[in-house]
């Protein structure tokens, strides 16, 4: 999914260390995706108050939402750089295309992750059968050392697993299961490639159940909460809220709140130690990069390379223009320099 905002801010994300003990609650800020009567997005990373969790610098949230009468999803061709998206469905079905050659779909408890490295496009538009969408759209930035790695898809459905049966979970008083669509959890290894260590999971709660993860202690972790309820270490989260914890601890424990079942996302990383500038769907490590790209875009560069078959009626999505002045840094509590 492309970030359509008509005027988007330019973002210099920075990492950030705090207590592990802590939980820093984020709530997000609505985002229309095109024109005024367009699906409304949550978007809470990047953040004012954080920019990170691990490599995961940009959390869409959306839906359930329905969208007959808009006609549907229809994001036509957009340029990706120094990035992998990661799409993930609750609900609802999207067609996907790209540069690379790729046309796949996106569907509930499947992950597509898309590298777009060097440069690429792609577009998304939803199938003529989907009349409820409800997902995520995750962005993980690439360390420097691969910002330029080639075009690559992968498409993965990963197994439903009850935690009750694995090792490095304890369970009381219900039910949880998971699917682990990137990194490792509970003996559960997700085939789908990344360039820097990552944990991507949906988990689903019953009611009246706390659950204990054996985590890695050199992840952060955040935990966004798409139905229900949950304590994060005690500290309540509601619908929409993303709890955030810095690397340290070796457990994470979660509770259902208000005797409801709950589905979460729970995503980790390694800190992320490098700077990026995050403009639009670019990410690069400087303002000229960005600048350029832009212009690359714009003029039909074979960096992005040409998206085939897409039918809708726009036949690329124009790059909004540049904030006045320099892109300017903004470290971990927003502050730019």
């Amino acid at each position: 999914m492309s970030n359509v905002e008509a005027r988007p801010d330019e973002i210099h994300c920075h990492s950030g260390t705090g207590s592990e003990t802590s939980i820093q609650v984020l709530s997000g800020r609505e985002v229309p995706l095109g024109g005024p009567r367009s699906m409304l997005v949550r978007r809470t990373l990047p953040h004012r108050e954080r920019s990170f969790i691990g490599a995961w610098c940009f959390v869409d949230h959306y839906g359930p939402a329905d969208i007959r009468e808009a006609n549907g999803m229809d994001v036509p061709p957009h340029p990706h750089t120094g990035l992998q998206t990661v799409s993930w469905l609750f609900e609802g079905e999207i067609e996907h295309r790209d540069s690379g050659g790729e046309h796949g779909f996106v569907r509930p408890g499947e992950v597509n992750l898309m590298t777009g490295g060097r440069g690429i496009a792609h577009s998304e538009v939803s199938t003529p059968s989907t009349a409820i969408l409800h997902g995520l759209q995750l962005w993980v930035a690439l360390p420097e050392a691969d910002a330029d790695a080639p075009r690559q898809f992968t498409h993965h459905a990963p197994e439903r697993i009850a935690l009750s049966d694995r090792s490095g979970c304890r369970i009381v008083g219900g039910e949880a299961h998971a699917r682990v669509f990137i990194g490792s959890l509970a003996g559960e290894t997700s085939p789908v490639p990344t360039y820097s260590p990552l944990l991507g999971v949906e988990i689903t709660m019953g009611a009246d159940a706390t659950l204990v993860l054996e985590v890695r202690s050199d992840f952060e972790h955040g935990v966004l909460v798409d139905t229900g309820e949950v304590a994060m270490e005690g500290v309540r989260l509601g619908p929409a809220d993303l709890g955030c914890r810095d690397a340290g601890a070796k457990t994470l424990r979660l509770r259902t709140l208000k005797s409801s079942p709950a589905r979460i996302v729970l995503l980790g990383g390694e800190p992320f130690a490098e700077e990026i500038v995050m403009w639009w769907n670019f990410v690069g490590r400087s303002h000229e990069e960005i600048e350029r790209f832009r212009t690359e875009w714009q003029n039909e560069s074979d960096r992005f390379g040409q998206v085939e078959g897409y039918q809708g009626t726009t036949k690329r999505l124009p790059a909004p223009p540049l904030p006045g002045g320099t892109l300017k840094a903004r470290n971990r509590h927003g502050r730019r320099t």
